[in-house]
């Protein structure tokens, strides 16, 4: 009977050890996702920000030399 106890006490600490892992694990992975998101709402920002830049760029009148030239 003892080594029923002894067993299924290691079982239930491994199976708390598993539970904190699995609850750490899925911190860090909802922490890395908040980070995803705020590097993709950054690039978002900047291709929009690219994007006019580039249409003004092409609205611009074209380069001409000057009159002296």
């Amino acid at each position: 009977m003892s080594d029923e106890i002894n067993r299924i006490t290691r079982l239930e600490e491994m199976l708390a050890y598993q539970a904190k892992t699995i609850e750490e694990l899925s911190d860090q992975l909802a922490e890395q996702w908040k980070i995803v998101e705020q590097m993709r709402s950054k690039l978002d920002r900047l291709t929009e920000r690219f994007l006019s830049l580039e249409e003004q760029s092409l609205e611009a009148p074209g380069i001409t030399r000057p009159p002296h030239y």
